[in-house]
């Protein structure tokens, strides 16, 4: 096993069920865009290529009432806000840099429409300076 695979397992340590959705999604993201890195931190895994364009969390961007419960969610960066019924929250905390979070809880939701936000982000992320 190695150092990633270990620090993902303790990440998803408090959520073990949620690690396919999490594998699922990497393994998509590591397929379509090249030059990936993964940083596994206490509340998030972190993709970048020359800066950070996706994150993986447990945050609560829903009432517990309307969360399954098994889930993560995904976190992307663009320069403007996406309007989709599955963005839960969308804030732009910079001028024209959107911060936008997908709960997901199940694997078909790791669909094309959630990888095309996905690798925008990641181009969006290589352009900056």
């Amino acid at each position: 096993m190695t150092s990633l695979s270990q620090d993902v397992g303790l990440f998803f340590d408090k959520m073990p069920e949620a690690l396919p959705l999490y594998e699922a999604f990497e393994q998509r993201v590591l397929e379509e865009i090249k030059d990936v890195q993964i940083r596994v931190q206490k509340t998030q895994i972190g993709f970048s290529n020359r800066h950070n364009f996706a994150f993986v969390s447990f945050l609560p961007v829903r009432k517990a009432a309307k969360r399954p419960k098994i889930y993560i969610v995904v976190t992307f960066g663009l320069a403007y806000r996406v309007e989709s019924p599955r963005i839960d929250v969308a804030t732009e905390p910079y001028p024209n840099r959107w911060t936008h979070h997908v709960l997901l809880a199940s694997e078909e939701e790791i669909d094309s429409e959630l990888m095309t936000w996905v690798k925008e982000a990641a181009a969006f992320a290589a352009a900056k300076r």
